[in-house]
């Protein structure tokens, strides 16, 4: 009797200590290793040898560099992991660590982001990158808190052109053409005022839909145009650059709240460093894009900013009443 009495306490003894390892597993933040160590994941939509990539590669090093190699980064770019709805949620439930998603999708996220696409507001990447800075840029980034997202910075990828199969000199003769446009409330807003068709299509079915002339034209980023050889079935570009590109770099509030916080300033500081690199790297890319293009043979040339006054002032007045950060960001900005 005194042998099973014993027997059954040594099997409560090591049910407890498994219940015990098991209970400390259960609260090591998934992706670390418990000992300070990390194995992150980071998505995009953007294929390997664009900007993006390229930034997030930085982001990589940053972070491994500053941590003294206790975090790793593994990226799943080209939309392996899905499209930006798909890694948002994952963003929400912990499932991948940080993403880059374009402003133009945190929209349907937040209204207030779509103060970024008031045409015309900056002249340079460096004066969009100097206001991603400001107090009410970062309050655009809080917007997104109560989702289980913490938005942390932002890195700019060009500027928008608009490309169309015959040349187009005034926004008059916009009025009616049917353009391939970012699927963003603002930016096909944008377009419906200059009396267009804008279309949603996704990236890899445009040069098909211009080549057999179901659209007339897109709006596009130089790089985008360069990579997908669009300058083969849009032959004219306008190079209004009406709107900076920027994204968003976003880490899982699940994730990010569950780390010290000399982990998160670490963290902070190797976004920081990315985007600046990222964002001036393409700045300086923008010049190559334009003579890549010119010597394919497409014709880029000056739409006069003036021509656009009249539409612009009624995309301010339209989202300058939805929401008051979108007043608070253009009035700061607008010259």
């Amino acid at each position: 009797m005194k042998q099973k009495n014993m027997f059954v306490a040594v099997i409560l003894v090591l049910m407890l200590m498994l219940a015990a390892c098991s209970g400390g597993e259960d609260q090591t933040a998934e992706g670390s290793t418990g000992d300070g160590t990390y194995n992150f994941k980071l998505a995009h939509i953007a294929p390997p040898d664009h900007i993006w990539n390229e930034t997030a590669k930085k982001f990589a090093e940053e972070l491994d560099e500053r941590s003294e190699g206790r975090m790793k980064v593994e990226l799943y770019p080209g939309g392996q992991l899905g499209g930006e709805p798909d890694m948002v949620q994952q963003l929400e439930t912990g499932s991948i660590d940080f993403g880059f998603i374009t402003t133009a999708y945190l929209t349907s996220r937040s209204d207030a982001f779509s103060a970024w696409f008031a045409p015309f507001l900056f002249d340079s990447y460096e004066e969009a990158f100097e206001a991603k800075d400001s107090e009410i840029a970062k309050e655009l980034l809080a917007t997104l808190d109560d989702q289980g997202l913490r938005a942390m910075d932002y890195f700019f990828s060009g500027h928008r052109t608009m490309m169309f199969r015959e040349k187009i000199n005034t926004p008059e003769e916009i009025k009616g053409l049917t353009l391939r446009v970012t699927p963003s409330p603002a930016l096909q807003d944008w377009y419906r005022s200059l009396g267009a068709n804008p279309e949603s299509i996704s990236l890899p079915d445009v040069y098909q839909a211009a080549q057999t002339g179901v659209i007339d034209g897109m709006e596009m980023d130089l790089d985008a145009a360069v990579t997908s050889n669009f300058n083969e079935v849009t032959g004219y570009g306008a190079m209004t650059n009406h709107m900076v590109w920027p994204s968003v770099m976003i880490a899982s509030g699940k994730k990010f709240d569950a780390m010290p916080e000399e982990d998160q300033a670490i963290i902070r500081e190797a976004m920081a460093a990315a985007s600046e690199y990222g964002t001036m790297k393409r700045a300086e890319m923008e010049e190559e894009y334009i003579k890549t293009l010119r010597d394919r043979g497409m014709e880029l040339y000056d739409m006069d900013e003036a021509l656009f006054t009249s539409y612009k002032e009624e995309f301010d007045e339209t989202y300058k009443a939805k929401d008051p950060l979108i007043e608070k960001f253009i009035e700061t900005f607008r010259k």
